[in-house]
């Protein structure tokens, strides 16, 4: 598999806070990769470099072979880099239906493929039916439950047709099944070809689900393998499972 993301050498402060520590890690096209760490490792600001959300101060982010260097978030989302939030954010005012044509206009047609109105609402719809919404395509974003809610922004950053998807606590607060529901839908997307980074506190639907660990702590990478030789890592048994 080719290489899809690079990250060389990040550095990012706050202040006199270190976030990130000279992070270095790569990810293949296709790759099911799991990014954990306890609270404060520095993950989501690891996502909002990525993203372009955040700027840091030292290293670069290669994605597809092109270093992003200054483009913006938007510009690094036509490019193919998509996320999800670990609080969903929907246009509360605009049908699920509307909230998933935004992106793919702004993100599709800016890519230079002009479709007709009728393609763009099949496509919604499609992707609607593919998390299991398109019956609620004409509602509201408040007349979805909560794992509803987590799909429609999972459907609304597979709008952008990624290459990459970094899902961010997709899974947070909800039950058992909700969880396997999102997993079998994260898996599906990847079967199609969308490489998916996995920032999660739930260890049972990372270690089934990825094909790699990455782990952070402090704002340092400490490991970066396959799931069960990370988690018999003795510094990761102390520092994320406190044993």
């Amino acid at each position: 598999m080719n290489e899809l993301l690079a990250i060389e050498n990040l550095g990012k402060r706050f202040g006199g806070f270190v976030a990130l520590d000279n992070i270095s890690l790569s990810v293949r096209q296709g790759e099911r990769v799991g990014l954990i760490g306890p609270n404060g490792s520095g993950k989501s600001t690891l996502v909002n470099c990525i993203c372009g959300t955040l700027r840091h101060e030292a290293g670069a982010v290669r994605f597809d072979g092109r270093r992003l260097g200054g483009a913006s978030a938007h510009q690094r989302i036509r490019l193919g880099l998509a996320r999800t939030f670990q609080l969903p954010r929907p246009f509360a005012s605009l049908t699920l239906l509307d909230n998933l044509r935004i992106p793919l206009l702004y993100t599709v047609a800016a890519r230079g493929r002009r479709s007709a109105a009728f393609e763009v609402e099949a496509r919604c719809l499609a992707l609607l039916r593919e998390v299991g919404l398109e019956a609620k395509a004409r509602l509201l974003p408040r007349a979805l439950t909560q794992v509803e809610m987590r799909k429609l922004e999972l459907a609304r950053a597979m709008a952008a047709e990624p290459k990459l998807l970094m899902a961010d606590e997709s899974m947070a607060g909800l039950t058992h099944s909700e969880v396997e529901d999102i997993l079998t839908l994260l898996k599906r997307l990847n079967a199609e070809g969308v490489t998916i980074i996995l920032i999660e506190h739930i260890m049972r639907a990372v270690m089934s689900s990825s094909q790699r660990l990455v782990v952070l702590v402090s704002g340092r990478k400490i490991a970066d393998g396959a799931p069960d030789e990370v988690m018999r890592d003795p510094e990761v048994e102390k520092a994320y499972l406190g044993q």
